[in-house]
Order: C-alpha cells, then structure tokens, then sequence
C-alpha cells in the first residue's frame, strides 16, 4: 500500500469516528431538545464541513515542512525589517534565479476559517502565496521573479490571517536558462507535459512532447452519451491522444515532435512487473495500443506489433531519445508525486537511458499530485507556488522555479482548455461543495475554467525539481 493510500485509509477511519459521534451528538438533542433541532443542526454541520473540512489534507498545519536544501546552496543573508525583506550584503542578482525563503507562521483565529497567506509587495506585480487554514510552522515562500526588489530592499512581506515569527532563512539557485537547450517532456497522460512545464517547452529552443498512455479509462462522461462502457473508453482514448499530439502545437512544438506512445491507462505497474507481458485496457477492451498512435508522424518500435509490454514502452522511448537527443528531460519525480503512471513514467525513462549513446545533461522532476495535500498549490489562479509539504529531510532537493508572464499564464490557461479531460462540469457535490467555500471561506474560482487544475497550474511559477545536472 503506498503512503498517499495509508494516509487516505486514516483520513476516512478518522471521518467515520467524527460521523459516529456527530450522529449521537444529534440524536442526544433530538431526544433532549426538540425533534427539529437535529434536522437544523446536521444542515448548519454539514455546510461546515464542506467550507472548512472538506480538504484532503493528511498531516496537521502545525506540522513544520521539513526540507533539505545542498549544502553548497547560497544563503545569503537577510532580515525582515518593519516588515521589509532586507538583505545583510548586496548579492548579485540577475533576475531568474530561484529564490526560497523559509518562514515561521502563526495563524490568527480567522485563520481558522480563512486561507492564511503571505502577501509580497514592492515587486513589479504584487503576490499573494496561500497555506493551510490554522497553519503554525516553518514554511517556505517563492520570491523567484522578486530579485530586483530584494536587492532594493523594496520588497515588503506581510500576513493575510497569519504573522511572520522570528527571522526568516534564504536560498538562492543559480541555474541555466533551460530554454536555450533541447527539451523533451515525458507525460504520463495528456495535460501532463501542460499543467507541468508548458511555460518551459514553450520557449525552449527545440522541444518534444511525449505522452505514454492514452489515459482512456474513467470515461462516465462518454457514457452519459449513452455508449457502453468500452466504447467510451476508447473515444476517451481517441479523443485525449489527439490532444496530446495536438495541443503542443499551440505553443509552437512541431508536429513531428508530438508523440502518444498508447499504452493503457493505470497498466504501467503491470506492465513493468512482467516486462514481456501485455496488460490489455482495463476498461477498453483493447490489447493493441496502435488505435491511440495513429495520429503520431514518426514509426516507432511498439508499431510492429502493438503489444502494451514494458519491453515495447522502453523500445519506444530508447527510439524517441537516439532521435530527439535532448539537453534536458522533464519527468514526474516520485520524490513526490504518488501517482502509480507518473512513478513508472520515471522509472521508465532511467531505464531506458541505462547504457543508451545519448544522455541528457539535466533531469528535472515535477509534481502534478501529491501524498500530503490535494489543493497544492493553494491559494488563487495566478499567484506563485510555495514549495509544497515535505516531511523527509533525509534527500536533498534542489528547486528550479520558472516565471511567466500574464500572456504566457494566459497561453497556458487556454491549452488547458483545448484538454477534453479537462472540459466536463464538475459533479454536482463538488460544484455545491466550492460555493459553500466561496460564501463561507472566501475561496474565489478560477476566471480560466471549472477544473481544478485551472487554479492549481495557471500561476506565475512552475516549480520543478533538478534531479540531475552535469
């Protein structure tokens, strides 16, 4: 069982004991009361669950992130100041280095209720970065993009529902303009390479977008069509396929440097188990991956066959690799990241470049989900990324934060818009559960979309990971 399951398993034994006493609290004031008044009080609970407990998130907020930064990283020294980030020394700053800074928050009462954050001002664009309600420990905030305004001593921190304590800790990242190198960006399903990097392959010299699955199962909303269940996988399949080979191209990535491997949807565990084994679609009814590479311009090995075996994926991407030779390859990090797809799209890629003639210079690693926390990043449609919860100091990481600019964020919005995963409304729950929020904890929905993942990923940062730099 893995660690996002173990912690999803006490989040819900936790809410069954909490439901248990909630309905004897009811029943106790129904029989001493009045009959009426558990009728008034399970709505006026319910709705408060749904604005202020409703999030997935399987740790305290008094929990300190816990991180290990290397040792040869730059600390430069700085100071808050009547609320001014000062630094001890002038630094050398050109304007795209990662900036962290760790912080002690305390949250006030209405923090409680609403979202606590940092505000950063003085910069060319104020910033607004948002944490766990109640939160009251060390976390970390992303200053990259502020660098003129900390070396002015200009920029200004202050607490929306929250205080800074004591004196906060900075890092400084100094790393090469990715951009004016080769860049392949490995997905394990299509929106992947998107809600990850698309600021990045965007501008990069020469960029190539690789897409594993088909991402074909969980197709309710095809069947709401009225087509069976197979069918509607496969016109998922079909339909998400052409999007990943497609919507690349929005931003410029030639045709010829799409690529939809095919391979079925939560089967890449399977696959890698019994490397020479297929593992057919679990809800599809297919066992030949060609019907998603049709619309690929490139001959690869998995097309003579089309057997979903791990032996064919690696076949594929050792292709895909001698052919596109990139600088760089941008790959989910199962550091932290608990998606089963995105862990074998990892280790996927490591065995394939095992004794291959070409070998990046740079990994770098990205988090599209994680263990800990399902609304990370927090806070609204625009802002910047924090780092998010770690709790094992254990392996040193080394962030690599990328800015964009309000068209660049908007050129990302609408990509994500052309995903048809992405289109569907939400369920009628969940659609409920974000108006409660809105009205009751001042949570705001995103202008790009209904998805989620229009406020999660449309934001002045991508924050990836270096893990792995010659």
């Amino acid at each position: 069982m893995s660690r996002k399951q173990q912690l999803l398993k006490r989040h819900r034994r936790n809410k069954r004991i909490a439901l248990l006493l909630g309905l004897l609290v009811l029943i106790a004031a129904g029989v001493l009361v009045a009959w009426w008044l558990p009728l008034i009080l399970a709505v006026v609970v319910w709705a408060a669950h749904e604005a202020w407990f409703a999030d997935h998130l399987f740790y305290l907020p008094s929990d300190d992130y816990q991180y290990a930064f290397a040792a040869s990283s730059e600390q430069p020294g700085v100071r808050l100041d009547a609320g001014r980030l000062v630094l001890d020394s002038p630094v050398e700053l050109a304007g795209d280095e990662t900036l962290i800074l760790g912080v002690q928050l305390k949250s006030h009462w209405l923090g409680r209720f609403f979202d606590p954050a940092v505000e950063l001002l003085g910069a060319q664009t104020p910033d607004r970065q948002v944490f766990e309600r109640g939160v009251a420990g060390v976390r970390y905030l992303n200053l990259t993009g502020s660098a003129e305004a900390l070396a002015s001593g200009t920029l200004r921190l202050r607490g929306r529902f929250c205080r800074l304590k004591g004196q906060p800790t900075l890092w400084l990242f100094r790393q090469p303009d990715y951009r004016r190198q080769r860049v392949m960006v490995i997905a394990p399903h299509a929106d992947d390479a998107e809600l990850a990097a698309f600021s990045l392959y965007s501008q990069a010299d020469e960029s190539w977008v690789v897409t594993l699955t088909a991402g074909e199962i969980e197709a309710q909303h095809y069947q709401q069509m009225g087509l069976p269940k197979a069918d509607a996988a496969r016109i998922k399949g079909r339909l998400r396929a052409w999007d990943s080979v497609t919507v690349p191209r929005w931003a410029g990535v030639p045709e010829a440097h799409c690529v939809q491997l095919g391979y079925f949807c939560m089967q890449l565990s399977a696959m890698q188990a019994a490397p020479d084994q297929p593992q057919d679609s679990r809800e599809a009814q297919l066992d030949d991956t060609r019907l998603f590479r049709q619309f690929n311009s490139l001959a690869l090995p998995g097309d003579v066959d089309g057997a979903p075996t791990w032996s064919n994926l690696i076949a594929d991407l050792r292709a895909l690799l001698l052919k596109a030779r990139p600088e760089v390859i941008v790959l989910p990090t199962p550091l932290l990241d608990p998606h089963p797809d995105h862990i074998c799209a990892h280790a996927a890629i490591l065995e394939a470049l095992q004794g291959l003639a070409w070998q990046p210079t740079t990994l770098l690693g990205y988090a599209n989900h994680l263990h800990d926390n399902d609304r990370w990043p927090m806070g609204d449609s625009g802002a910047g990324v924090a780092l998010p919860p770690r709790f094992d100091s254990a392996l040193e990481l080394v962030p690599c934060s990328l800015q964009l600019t309000l068209s660049q964020q908007q050129d990302k919005a609408m990509a994500l818009g052309m995903m048809h995963d992405l289109q569907p409304r939400a369920p009628f729950k969940r659609r409920l559960r974000r108006l409660l929020q809105q009205m009751l904890a001042g949570r705001g929905p995103s202008p790009y979309g209904e998805n989620e993942f229009f406020r999660k990923a449309v934001r002045r940062h991508e924050l990836l990971w270096v893990l792995k730099q010659d």
